[in-house]
């Protein structure tokens, strides 16, 4: 069991003693609420390990008693530039009013040394749990494995703060951190070890030597450059008090900007070596004792923070940031030794071994540069959760179990998501609101390569749809520089719109998802029009270079002047004049056509006003460079205009198309538009519930660790209630969304048409309600951009509008109703 935060307190040191009424008239004067007539003032000293002296200060009355802490620098010499509690200070209050990093609050510095003797802040005391040793004695198998899940997520959450953002931006230079670093902890080590203090290693100065020459270039390009802890450990975490979860990162002495893989290799050191003040000696870590039963082997722990983080594998440079934590670690043993030897070491008499372990872990760490393999060359496999819906799988037998295919393929995306996605999403969000909007950030190109190299594109593309469209281009392969494996990777992995399901509800718990996997809308319902509708000479201009990702395309059908609900209505027109058609008119919530990769069109325009009312109608193929396009301007949805991908309103005048990009044929657009609006308008409600997946996830983390009127909001019987009605009416939803596509791929889109309208009502109605719910319990977060939740609201808002309102819908649902009633 872990020591609990109250119990880890003795007696002040001498060393330490300061003015306890000076303290008082400070703190009642400058931390808000602090009692000013308490009949208890009492300062306690936390006895575990502290390079700047902390302290525990209990004051107010009978049972109303505050507890807060305190801490400051040492007394006497100190080093040049340790000890900086001002920094701390400042580094906690932008964490703790901008980020959701787990840290305590600040509520006062003081810089004034004739307060107290030395500068110091005070800040909240958090009631929980601390584990002293890492092997986590007298804890059970399966919460090990939580803590340390729980702690490689802490420093994920660390290292993924926007210091620009919130003002952090010139803590510490970014760039050459290790270079800098290894010189200061060096030049710490010759100012410990000078005359008349603890002798010199001179395997100390062979271990300098190696390090300097083997800085990986990352460091010097500030690629891993960030936040850094300095002192990122297990004992340097508060967990909750009953549940296995971060609630305060603590002791941010070192804090800096720099290469964040050096906080990495510092929190994994009990895997190498175990290092505790009260033993005399340095002992061997967990990799040569064996891992404690539960624990996570380090490949384990740092694949849970590379997919947290969303960091690529250290192999290549793992064992000099390894060598560097246990160079710097000797470096700081070495300076509290010196400490010690002169009676203000923080860590009182249990400081007397640091001198010796000091040396030890010089020899360790170039032991460890010795080792031929330090790390697997590539992050082990394992199996990732999945939901509850699928838990049971054995053989894919049920009627709505996935098989193993789609099974594997979601397990491959959940981990894309995490590792990839997720990590990227506040940078994806920044330039869409940056004066390069609509620009394309360099990392989603980066993101589709990888995404096809893992198989996990064009996954939307129908097993029947890629079979014809492999008709069409049998033996056109070599026109398009295309090997067998690669012409056949365009057409996805052969699945169903059931298959399909399972996993266009992952892409769909982030806005920015889709298009990575060449998934979004509305290009999958465009390439889905050609793959059904094209002929071999549009296919191979358009659709191919469409599943290569290499353009993006529109869909231009609604119109400003009409009711577009009611297609019947559109007024744009196309004329044939010989070998050409002639588009006139004006479109809008062209979506996509803003993205400065778009180059096609399908529009939907009349080519004969006095045709029957639904044989007017044609679609054609425009390219948008063609003269006589302009882009009016791009639109919003509740403010988000969603650049890069936009959505436009568009002028049509006098647009000379080639006859040849018509579609099937003339007036017969209401029939593709049936053919492409069935995969289309589920591919949206797979979506949203995703989307309602993800609301409900950070709603059930929110609730979890904030607390309303003195208990957690999952404590309060209202919350719980809700959330499980919002369980049930996803899971339900989730179903009819599953049938829908059963029964799309068993009966055809013309038959399927009443279920597939029952779910494009339901999945938008449900998602808005769960998304609804989960910015309540966010507050004020829940509404602004520092959540994806607002932005996936509006996106489900705008789906009971998009391909057919509500309206359009239930009056096809309640007809086939009435007509399945007259025939009983």
């Amino acid at each position: 069991m872990g020591s609990s935060t109250g119990d880890l307190v003795t007696r002040i040191q001498s060393a330490h003693r300061f003015d306890h009424d000076a303290l008082f008239r400070f703190a009642a004067d400058n931390v808000s609420g602090f009692p000013t007539n308490p009949s208890q003032f009492k300062v306690s000293q936390f006895g575990h390990g502290q390079s700047n002296p902390t302290f525990l200060i209990e004051v107010g009355s009978g049972s109303s008693l505050k507890r807060y802490v305190l801490r400051k620098k040492p007394p006497g010499k100190l080093l040049q530039s340790a000890h900086a509690v001002d920094r701390e200070f400042q580094v906690l209050r932008a964490l703790g009013e901008h980020t959701q990093v787990p840290v305590p609050k600040v509520f006062c510095l003081c810089t004034d040394p004739a307060i107290i003797g030395t500068a110091f802040y005070i800040m909240e005391f958090m009631e929980g749990r601390i584990f002293i040793d890492p092997k986590l004695p007298n804890v059970a198998p399966e919460r090990r494995n939580a803590i340390y899940r729980a702690t490689a997520k802490a420093l994920a959450s660390l290292h993924s703060a926007d210091v620009d953002a919130i003002g952090l931006e010139k803590y510490g230079r970014r760039g050459n951190y290790c270079k800098r670093q290894i010189d200061r902890w060096f030049k710490q080590y010759l100012a410990s070890t000078s005359e008349g203090k603890p002798e010199r290693n001179p395997k100390m100065f062979e271990l300098v030597d190696w390090l300097r020459k083997n800085i990986p270039a990352e460091d010097s390009t500030g690629a891993t450059s960030g936040l850094v802890h300095g002192d990122f450990r297990i004992d340097n975490l508060v967990f909750h008090p009953s549940e296995d979860r971060v609630i305060g990162i603590i002791d941010w002495e070192l804090s800096t900007l720099g290469n964040q893989m050096c906080d990495v290799a510092y929190s994994c050191m009990h895997y190498i070596v175990n290092v505790q003040l009260d033993k005399e000696h340095v002992s061997e870590g967990f990799e040569t004792t064996g891992l404690p039963e539960g624990m996570l082997s380090m490949p384990e722990f740092l694949l849970e923070y590379c997919s947290a983080s969303g960091k690529p594998w250290p192999a290549a440079n793992w064992k000099f940031y390894v060598a560097f934590s246990l160079f710097r670690a000797a470096s700081i043993y070495t300076g509290v030794y010196s400490r010690w030897l002169m009676g203000n070491a923080s860590a009182g008499e249990r400081a007397r071994n640091t001198g010796v372990q000091a040396n030890e872990l010089v020899e360790s760490a170039l032991g460890y540069i010795a080792r031929e393999n330090v790390l697997p060359e590539h992050p082990p496999s394992v199996q990732r959760d999945v939901s509850p819906s699928y838990e049971s799988l054995v053989d894919g037998s049920g009627r709505f179990i996935p098989n193993r295919k789609v099974l594997e393929l979601r397990q491959k995306l959940i981990k894309f998501m995490e590792t990839h996605i997720y990590p990227m999403e506040n940078e994806f969000s920044k330039l869409a609101q940056s004066d390069m909007r609509w620009t394309v950030h360099p990392q989603e190109e980066k993101l589709k390569e990888m995404a096809k190299r893992e198989g996990l594109w064009n996954l939307f593309v129908p097993v029947d749809s890629a079979a014809r469209a492999r008709r069409e281009l049998a033996a056109t392969e070599n026109k398009h520089n295309l090997s067998g494996k690669s012409f056949d990777q365009l057409f996805g992995e052969g699945l169903t719109n059931l298959e399909y399901g399972y996993l266009c509800e992952i892409m769909g718990r982030s806005v920015w998802a889709p298009q990575v996997f060449n998934c979004g809308a509305p290009d999958t319902g465009n390439m889905e029009v050609i793959l059904r509708y094209g002929n071999k000479e549009q296919i191979s201009e358009w659709l191919i270079p469409l599943l290569e990702g290499r353009i993006r395309s529109g869909f231009a059908m609604t119109e400003p002047q009409v009711a577009s609900s009611d297609a019947t209505n559109i007024e744009c027109s196309i004329r044939r004049q010989g070998d050409s058609y002639v588009i006139n008119g004006t479109k809008w919530w062209t979506s996509g056509a803003m993205d400065p990769r778009c180059r096609v069109l399908i529009l939907m325009g009349k080519t004969d006003f006095n045709a029957p009312k639904h044989k007017q109608q044609s679609m054609i193929l425009v390219d948008m460079r063609t003269p006589g396009i302009s882009v009016k301007r791009p639109l919003t949805v509740f403010g988000f205009d969603d650049a890069p991908h936009g959505h436009a309103e568009i002028s049509f005048e006098n647009v000379v198309v080639p006859a040849k990009n018509i579609l099937l044929g003339e007036g017969r657009g209401f029939e593709i538009a049936q053919g492409r609006l069935g995969p289309g308008r589920l591919h949206h409600c797979m979506r949203l519930i995703g989307a309602a997946e993800r609301g409900m996830e950070l709603m059930a983390q929110r609730a979890l660790s904030r607390k309303t009127f003195g208990k957690f909001i999952a404590q309060h019987g209202s919350f719980v209630s809700d959330l499980a009605k919002l369980r049930v009416e996803l899971e339900g939803t989730r179903l009819l969304v599953l049938e829908a596509a059963d029964h799309l791929d068993k009966f055809g889109n013309k038959k399927a048409r009443g279920i597939l309208a029952m779910a494009k009502v339901a999945a938008p109605n449900m998602a808005l309600k769960v998304l609804d719910t989960a910015i309540q319990v966010h507050g004020a977060a829940g509404v602004s951009s520092d959540t994806v939740l607002a932005h996936l609201w509006a996106t489900a808002r705008t789906l009971r509008i998009a391909d057919g309102p509500d309206e359009v819908h239930l009056g096809t649902i309640g007809k086939l109703e009435l007509q399945r009633a007259s025939k009983l």
